[in-house]
């Protein structure tokens, strides 16, 4: 399965990854980083920063670092495991946080999301990006077969990001799909 992120959520993340537009961040968090290929794809995007992912998943945090090996080994790259809800990093370490295909399974969306503004310098920003916009049939009927996934729409997303202190909230819809990407800034 963890393998298989990298594949099947590949054309949601490239499709959000034209629609992050920060300049030039040195130091991102990936949070949830599965597979690894969206911290590949960080890299490349923004070839002078650094970027540390993090999953609750041993199991993920092995496959990222082995997909992520060579960034690894230059420096650039940090693969860890942690919890979104308890972020073992000092107060305002990163200039960007993201968050791809992940949110579903986070325990708490503003407590979660408070943790990732404790992590942002002061103007940083948060991106998510999600295949679901809360409402679509497929995403629904995965949250009733996967224990504690739960699927957000937008507005509800724009609500925790706000009670968890966060401003300037863009969100952006693929025209085909029920993608969102939504960026917020601390």
């Amino acid at each position: 399965m963890i393998a298989g992120m990298n594949i099947f959520h590949a054309p949601v993340a490239e499709w959000a990854m034209s629609c992050l537009n920060i300049s030039d961040p040195s130091n991102i968090a990936e949070l949830g980083c599965g597979g690894g290929k969206n911290i590949k794809d960080l890299l490349e995007k923004y070839p002078a920063s650094k970027v540390t992912g993090v999953d609750y998943s041993p199991l993920s945090v092995e496959k990222a670092k082995a997909y992520n090996k060579n960034m690894i080994a230059s420096g650039r790259c940090e693969i860890i495991e942690g919890d979104v809800s308890s972020l073992n990093f000092e107060d305002g370490k990163f200039d960007l946080a993201t968050a791809f295909e992940t949110i579903y399974f986070w325990p708490g969306l503003v407590k979660c999301f408070a943790e990732v503004k404790r992590i942002l310098r002061d103007g940083g920003h948060f991106f998510i990006a999600s295949e679901s916009d809360g409402q679509d049939a497929p995403s629904l009927w995965f949250r009733k077969i996967i224990d504690g996934m739960n699927t957000y729409t937008p507005d509800e997303i724009e609500a925790a990001l706000r009670s968890a202190g966060f401003k300037k909230i863009i969100t952006r819809r693929h025209e085909k799909h029920s993608w969102i990407a939504i960026i917020s800034e601390k």
